[in-house]
């Protein structure tokens, strides 16, 4: 069987290129500084790419300890059996440097963040101190600008109280009168309805010639009160 045609060769080149790119990404870890996001993701990519190479050199290497058992039916020899052990023990030595420099390199920078934290939390426990001594006389000072506004508003409430009785005894009053007006007018109507009735009734047992003297009676005394008005 040829090695374009061997499934180990075929695998052998992925698990290569897998390599070849953890290696790449190691060199840009490498240069990363600890402190960064970045640092944080690679650490993670890197971990992750470890476990998924050394998953298939585990797998290929079961297939070699098959084939090993015969060689002869898989049209292998001692040779080439040792040259593909040789292989994923390369392989999964440079998977490993590159696993334990990682986690090296994670734990170191968990420490330094929990020094870094450390130091942190001392200046921030005694910025705490300052913020609440600060923030408790920021405190007292809104609070008595709240007492201040509340005095105002009371003072306030009070006068739109004084205005709305002031106002409500005003329309009561107004009331009174209208009430009173309604009562003489309907007084008035009343009257006027009575005098009415007694005109006509007056001037329907005079007949016509008693209405015309009294049409020319009551404009003599339209004239006579037109005059002592307007000319005297």
């Amino acid at each position: 069987m040829s090695s374009a045609q061997d499934p180990f060769y075929i695998v052998r080149e992925e698990i290569q290129d897998s390599i070849d790119k953890l290696q790449s990404t190691f060199h840009r870890w490498q240069q990363t500084a600890s402190n960064t996001g970045e640092y944080v993701h690679l650490t993670k990519e890197l971990l992750t790419s470890c476990e998924s190479i050394e998953w298939q050199v585990d797998e290929l290497e079961k297939t070699i300890t098959v084939a090993s058992r015969d060689p002869a039916y898989y049209g292998l020899d001692e040779v080439e059996l040792s040259r593909r052990k040789n292989w994923t023990g390369s392989a999964r030595n440079q998977v490993g440097t590159v696993r334990r420099a990682v986690e090296k390199g994670k734990s170191n920078s968990a420490t330094s963040k929990y020094q870094d934290t450390s130091r942190t939390n001392l200046y921030s426990a005694q910025d705490n101190d300052d913020f609440i001594s600060s923030e408790s006389d920021r405190q007292q000072l809104l609070m008595r600008q709240q007492d201040e506004e509340l005095d105002e508003l009371s003072a306030s409430v009070q006068r739109i109280g004084g205005v709305g009785l002031t106002i409500h005894e005003e329309l009561s009053g107004q009331e009174r009168i209208l009430n009173d007006l309604s009562l003489e007018m309907e007084t008035t109507s009343n009257r006027l309805d009575f005098v009415q009735k007694r005109v006509a009734m007056v001037m329907k047992k005079a007949g016509i010639k008693g209405q015309i003297m009294l049409i020319a009676f009551l404009v003599v005394l339209f004239i006579i009160l037109f005059v002592l008005v307007f000319l005297t």
